[in-house]
């Protein structure tokens, strides 16, 4: 058994190593090169290494494009140096926490490589965070060091790390920004700290308070085998970075942009039509969004494209919540056959990802596992399921989390851990998320996920967006809710949407009651916050 793991290990490991060399990332160099970034990868570990590699091959290429201009690699490397080195000198030690609550721009990566130089563990805030949850998360996680945005002041008054706080972003030239310690901090190579940095993401929060998932720098290169495995990513290319970067896509994308020495796009907000005009100014080739990102720029119909090449783009990489169906359709349609569907979380990382044949076949599947990747559909007795019957999804793989700060973890059946969510395979291996574990409703004693009849009202041509959950009934002890948003130029009534789903769906999955909301309250990564839609 142990001979056959260490082989089946070896291949992943050299398959990896194939993709690797065919996405460009591997190359003959000069020695001085490779010197530098071993160098790195001894001092600092994996994050830092990427940098110094890339800065080391690519040094005068524009790393980051943001609305303060451009930074090269050289620079970016310098940057980090001297902030690395600034907040040595304010005492900062390895493995103390470094928190950063900060929009998509120059500053947060720099703290980032900087966190990374100095061996801390770093903490990314969510910038929708209510000043109570900011403090409360900063010190459970245990914040040294705060970095934040201007527009985020008001908030942190009653935080005060030891090693002080610093502006990332701010309009005015001040002494506690990162601009005011990198213009006095030294370029030279930060001493290596004596520990590696760790990333601390935190859950979307959608059903309660956010958790800190800790994860340690990845050691293999079958991390980035799996992903390429499915998606085409290539080194000097540029991608447009539209997902917030606090998050597990927009931070992962954006790290693995800057180490294959491609140049990274962002913004501190998004705009649907900005952001279709830089990905043509930019000749973008790949494009980082959530869903809702989607929908909001096909709200805006044909003549947004108008005018535009978009030639160049081959990618539309999308994750953090359910793509749809018909959502899949109308970007395929507007930007053709280049969508990929990520299917995976926080804790587990990713599982399985649709490329454009699969979304072609079955727009809404989330894909096949990617290379390394195991997923199983297991019964409440963690018993694997049939093809095409309907169970919870466990993922196994080398990149999970390493369980949550403040104790507890996913439940984990022979190496495999829940993704929280179920679903099916269905006869062709295609996965496909039926919803929450913890939202499926009995009424009636018939079980419903929200999510079937969640994307059917999708389809109805008046509806812009539509959530569904239970709601407690005397007479079949649950019954669902549907909440939804039409088109600005559309109506209809709550008889249009219970016929619809009655011509569509079995009786028991009707909505009884339908609300009609100017938008879906939804968290920064598009996913809505249900909890709420409860309130209502």
């Amino acid at each position: 058994m142990l001979i056959k793991s260490l082989g089946e290990r070896a291949y992943l490991e050299a398959e990896s190593a194939r993709l690797v060399v065919g996405a460009g990332l591997a190359r003959l160099e000069s020695p001085a090169v490779l010197l530098s970034a071993a160098t790195a990868m001894l001092r600092y570990g994996t994050l830092a290494a990427g940098l110094r590699l890339s800065a080391a091959r690519y040094g005068t290429r524009t790393a980051i494009i943001d609305e303060r201009g451009e930074l090269t690699f050289a620079e970016l490397e310098d940057r980090s140096n001297r902030l690395a080195n600034a907040w040595r000198a304010h005492g900062l030690k390895p493995r103390e926490g470094v928190a950063i609550l900060a929009r998509n721009h120059r500053g947060l990566i720099e703290a980032v490589f900087a966190a990374a130089k100095c061996g801390a563990k770093i903490i990314l805030l969510n910038t929708d965070f209510a000043g109570p949850q900011i403090r409360d998360v900063a010190t459970r996680e245990g914040t040294d060091l705060l970095v934040y945005d201007d527009e985020y002041a008001h908030m942190l008054d009653e935080v005060h790390p030891r090693r002080g706080s610093f502006r990332a972003w701010t309009d005015e030239p001040r002494d506690d920004s990162l601009e005011a310690l990198i213009a006095t901090g030294s370029p030279s190579a930060p001493p290596a700290p004596g520990a590696e940095a760790k990333i601390i993401l935190l859950t979307s929060g959608t059903t309660g308070t956010p958790k800190g998932a800790p994860r340690a720098e990845p050691k293999s290169l079958l991390s980035l085998g799996g992903l390429l495995s499915k998606v085409p990513f290539r080194v000097n290319e540029v991608t447009e970075c539209c997902a917030p970067m606090f998050h597990t896509l927009g931070f992962a994308c954006a790290m693995l942009t800057l180490g294959f020495g491609s140049t990274l796009v962002i913004r501190r907000r998004f705009d649907p039509q900005t952001a279709i005009d830089s990905m043509a100014e930019h000749r973008a080739t790949t494009v980082i969004v959530v869903p809702v990102m989607l929908a909001r720029m096909m709200d805006l119909g044909g003549q947004a494209l108008t005018g535009h090449d978009l030639s160049a783009l081959r990618i539309v990489f999308v994750a953090g919540s359910q793509l749809g169906a018909q959502l899949c359709r109308d970007v395929t349609a507007a930007f053709g056959p280049v969508v990929y569907n990520l299917y995976g979380s926080t804790e587990v990382a990713y599982a399985t990802i649709a490329t454009p044949q699969d979304l072609a076949e079955e727009p809404g599947c989330v894909g096949r596992p990617v290379l390394g990747a195991r997923v199983e559909i297991l019964d409440d007795q963690g018993r694997k399921v049939p093809r095409g019957a309907t169970g919870r999804i466990f993922v196994g793989n080398t990149i999970q989390f390493e369980g949550y700060t403040g104790g507890g973890h996913k439940e984990i059946i022979r190496g495999l851990m829940s993704s929280g969510d179920v679903g099916h395979f269905d006869s062709a291996g295609r996965l496909f998320v039926d919803g929450r574990d913890d939202e499926m409703i009995v009424s009636g004693g018939e079980n419903v996920f929200p999510a079937e009849v969640e994307e059917l009202l999708h389809t109805h041509p008046a509806v812009r967006e539509a959530a569904v959950i239970g709601v407690p009934d005397p007479q079949f002890g649950a019954r669902l809710k549907a909440f939804v948003v039409t088109h600005d130029t559309q109506t209809c009534t709550e008889s249009d949407i219970k016929d619809y789903v009655k011509s569509n769906l079995a009786r028991y999955k009707v909505p009884r009651e339908v609300t009609f909301l100017p938008e879906l309250p939804r968290n920064p990564t598009g996913k809505v916050l249900k909890r709420k839609l409860t309130e209502a």
